[in-house]
């Protein structure tokens, strides 16, 4: 799944490419994928692009008061197009979701892989009318995201710090991948209660993620759309190198799997060489 680092990205990549465009033609060829119906997304057709934003994992493409709001979801992705295809797409051929035309000829689709189909995308005036953008909390990158705001966020959290730093609504943009990165360089375990988190270890985690992401972002910015994967694959350290060698202490990587997702940690540098059970278990392995 996209999370804020390649979002961010993205947005920067359609800041560039994008604003001052005039929209053409909005073609959903998945209809499921729209999420709202009023206004209809052809009103967007005729405006011209005059910023893009970013609101967690979130992409605003903003036509000077009216605009397309897209979540990517776990498959789905955006491909731009300096030249579009001529003839129009066919609906329920091949991952295109949404295709949006632009004057020149240029263009980007929004495509999904898979059979679960979550990608959704929102006509709007404003974007707080969009559920999940209303309810997010604040922006780990943003300027007034200091310390002791992080910290009343964790106060009385009576649950996993892995689980609080993906909960969208308590921190806006971190999901599975960047949590497991952010702790493994917190020297955190993923199971410990966020509530009992000391002051030193507060602090640890604050830094853990702003650099985390800050540093994330920058190895992305610049990139082509098509290459933000592979980039966000080759500058992870934990999340998904299960076996291989932690690349601070060399201790092999575990993992612990879900019913939808999984975790990975180096016992030695997170959980004092600590195995962790899996969810069904519950508790540390001795």
């Amino acid at each position: 799944m996209p999370e804020l680092p390649e979002v961010e990205a993205l947005r920067d990549f359609l800041d560039e490419h994008l604003v001052g465009r005039e929209v053409v033609r909005v073609l959903p060829v998945a209809i499921n994928v729209l999420k709202t119906y009023d206004p209809p997304v052809m009103a967007l057709e005729g405006r011209t692009v005059t910023a893009v934003h970013r609101h967690g994992k979130f992409l605003d493409l903003d036509t000077g008061g009216l605009r397309l709001v897209t979540h990517l979801a776990r498959a789905g992705w955006l491909q731009w197009r300096d030249r579009l295809p001529d003839t129009p797409p066919r609906p329920g051929k091949g991952p295109l979701a949404l295709r949006v035309a632009l004057a020149g000829g240029a263009g980007l689709d929004l495509t999904e892989a898979g059979t679960q189909k979550r990608l959704a995308v929102y006509v709007v005036g404003d974007p707080l009318d969009v559920p999940g953008v209303a309810d997010l909390g604040p922006d780990p990158l943003a300027d007034d995201f200091d310390e002791p705001r992080f910290a009343a966020l964790l106060t009385g959290e009576r649950r996993r710090i892995k689980g609080a730093l993906r909960d969208q609504g308590l921190i806006a943009g971190v999901g599975n991948a960047y949590s497991d990165e952010i702790l493994h360089v917190a020297r955190m375990s993923p199971y410990k209660l966020a509530a009992s988190l000391t002051e030193e270890e507060v602090h640890r985690l604050y830094e853990a993620l702003r650099t985390t992401l800050a540093e994330a972002v920058e190895r992305s910015r610049g990139l082509a759309a098509g290459r933000l994967k592979s980039e966000k694959r080759s500058g992870l350290r934990v999340h998904g190198r299960t076996g291989e060698p932690c690349p601070v202490c060399g201790d092999a990587i575990r993992e612990v799997a879900f019913h939808d997702s999984s975790l990975q940690y180096c016992p030695t540098c997170q959980t004092g060489g600590k195995l962790l059970a899996d969810r069904r278990m519950s508790r540390l392995l001795k």
